[in-house]
């Protein structure tokens, strides 16, 4: 099992640090017109990361116990520039939990990029100091609590978006 465990943390680790290094450069520009596919791509790949962790047995740590890794990096400078480049789309409605809380929140695609990329960074450090299984821990944990929902959510705002622009033409252009 050791060697499973280990060729999936390096599966997510690689998601993770796509998902870092695509969110950082479309927040600095990077992407023009096409930024908010290329958002639903990089939160589209780092789900499915997330669906492997959800797909597997609970990684247990031995004696119920996390390391410290840190300090986390700071990731505010990348959520206000996505929040400046979304600017009108940042904000957008959700049902948080279907089956438990069916009331509409407000939510920020901003915040929900940023918040996966922050808990995706804790389970990194764990990774590049040699703890892979503390690593799967973090990720699968912090997927279940937290940045799978938002994952989910802007993905599926994401896509409302993109579809959005594709599909609420004035005018087809025809070819002659």
């Amino acid at each position: 099992m050791f060697d499973e465990w280990n060729a999936l943390a390096d599966s997510v680790a690689a998601h993770t640090q796509n998902y870092l290094d695509g969110l950082t450069r479309l927040a600095s520009g990077e992407g023009g017109d096409a930024m908010l596919a290329m958002l639903l791509v990089e939160v589209s790949q780092v789900s499915l990361a997330g669906a492997q962790l959800g797909a597997v047995q609970d990684v247990i740590l031995q004696g119920n116990f996390e390391p410290a890794t840190g300090p986390d990096p700071d990731l505010d400078g990348v959520r206000t520039a996505l929040a400046t480049r979304l600017g009108p789309v940042d904000d957008y409605a959700e049902v948080f939990d279907p089956y438990k809380d069916t009331g509409v929140t407000p939510y920020r695609l901003s915040d929900d990029l940023t918040a996966v990329a922050a808990d995706l960074v804790h389970g990194l450090g764990h990774y590049r100091a040699g703890r892979p299984l503390e690593a799967l821990w973090w990720w699968q944990y912090s997927y279940f609590n937290t940045w799978g929902n938002h994952a989910g959510a802007a993905m599926r705002a994401l896509q409302a978006l993109v579809a959005h622009t594709r599909l609420d033409v004035v005018e087809e252009s025809t070819i002659a």
